[in-house]
């Protein structure tokens, strides 16, 4: 009997998932509608007002029967929560995407409508792949969802972070801290990507300062100065060592960096296996004197230093400053930092959200580390298992920014199909 229970269980949800993915499939559409109607609304950072796309969400739910909460942490940031709770007690699922985009740059130079144009099966407009095309394929599922809640247990929640292109503090990180919902038991961030390459962690990260001094003096003179530029360059120049940091990353993040190469590589660029893999540098700025023919009393330098799974802030740190302490007349602050970040590559939530992708696009996903940060790295150091799975991007940052309006609505259809086998299954399965 207990058997026979089980099938006919089975069978149900089987049939409930059929319905919604007919559903989802003959509405996709609208997620086209629903972006265009983002990309309409400015929110670039900076200065990264995003009161007024978190309005026009709102808006998309209106009628819908779902909890909308809103949380303005700073006064040109506002942030949403979004609820939708199925029929009983249960897991919960969360969403989360940023609202906030590059600011509008070249605006000469783009051929189609920065506020949005579809136009041979692309979809055109300023922050549409970072991530406003995301966030209306959450808002699509979530609205699919809301029409079946008695179906499933549980509930689904969508983060949607004001404050995401200056580091998160006021967006997702404030949420989790302050709102006990805004975390569960998964999380899916639709932050640009390809629903190709599933992201299961990202590297930590170090931003340093450095600031040299010497003395002034004429150039004819050398003898009589003290050059901060030659200091600070030659810090510069050790701190490159850190490249050859040793990196002792567990077997299951390079073995899926490995399987994932290929594939990923033509998403990302080639070399991007071997950046996850290493210790990164990069010198962002650098600045110091008046004029040429005097010695420069003062000098600085700015970094961004990327840290593999396999090596902590700690070590990094220790070591920047073993170098800076080697040159005189050098200083160091840390302006930045956190750890790396990773979720086992075959937890339920990916293995899930891959089954889906692959049923939808007719290929395989691969599951991989992400070269970039974002606030997937927030809910890892909450505690909560997350992957990302967004669209893939084109000139994102730059003129004619787009994504492929097939590849959109696919993303919303397999956005809804995941959570709702995700609350359906057994918890721990």
């Amino acid at each position: 009997m207990v058997t026979d229970a089980l099938v006919s269980g089975d069978a149900e949800i089987a049939r409930l998932r059929s319905t919604l993915a007919d559903a989802a499939s003959r509405s996709s559409h609208q997620i086209v509608d629903l972006a265009r109607a983002l990309v309409a609304v400015p929110s670039a950072y900076p200065p990264g007002n995003t009161h007024a796309v978190a309005d026009r969400i709102e808006a998309m739910f209106e009628g819908s029967g779902v909890e909308v909460e809103r949380f303005g942490t700073l006064p040109h940031v506002m942030n949403l929560v979004v609820r939708v709770r199925g029929s009983s007690p249960g897991r919960r699922l969360v969403f989360n995407g940023h609202l906030d985009t590059f600011p509008l740059v070249n605006a000469h130079q783009w051929s189609a409508d920065p506020n949005g144009q579809e136009r041979d099966g692309k979809l055109y407009g300023l922050g549409v792949s970072d991530m406003k095309g995301g966030v209306a394929a959450i808002v699509f599922a979530l609205r699919q969802l809301a029409a079946v809640r008695d179906s499933f247990a549980g509930e689904v929640v969508a983060t949607f972070a004001g404050d995401e292109e200056s580091m998160g503090t006021e967006g997702t990180g404030y949420l989790l801290n302050h709102v006990p919902h805004a975390a569960g038991d998964a999380m899916i961030s639709a932050d640009t990507g390809s629903p190709n390459v599933l992201r299961f962690g990202e590297k930590g990260m170090i931003w340093l300062r450095l600031d040299a001094s010497g003395k002034s003096a004429h150039a004819a003179h050398v003898h009589k100065g003290d050059s901060a530029i030659e200091k600070i360059l030659d810090a510069i120049h050790e701190l490159k060592s850190v490249r050859d940091y040793p990196v002792n990353a567990p077997v299951e993040v390079l073995a899926a960096i490995a399987r994932s190469s290929e594939t990923s590589e033509l998403v990302s660029g080639a070399g991007e296996s071997d950046v996850l893999r290493q210790v990164t540098i990069t010198f962002g700025t650098v600045s110091g004197g008046r004029l040429s023919n005097l010695i420069a009393d003062h000098a600085t330098a700015t970094a961004d230093i990327r840290l593999p799974v396999g090596v902590s802030v700690a070590e990094i740190e220790n070591r920047i400053k073993e170098i800076v302490a080697r040159h005189p007349g050098v200083s160091l602050e840390i302006t930045r930092r956190y750890e790396p970040s990773w979720t086992a590559p075959d937890h339920e939530i990916i293995q899930t959200l891959s089954r889906h992708c692959a049923a939808k696009l007719g290929t395989q996903p691969v599951v991989n580390m992400r070269v970039g940060a974002s606030d997937a790295r927030l809910y890892r150091q909450h505690g909560v298992p997350t992957v990302v799975c967004g669209l893939t991007s084109y000139n994102m940052g730059s003129s004619d920014e787009h994504v492929y309006v097939d590849e959109l609505r696919a993303l919303g259809e397999i956005f809804v199909l995941t959570a709702f086998d995700y609350l359906s299954a057994p918890a721990g399965l």
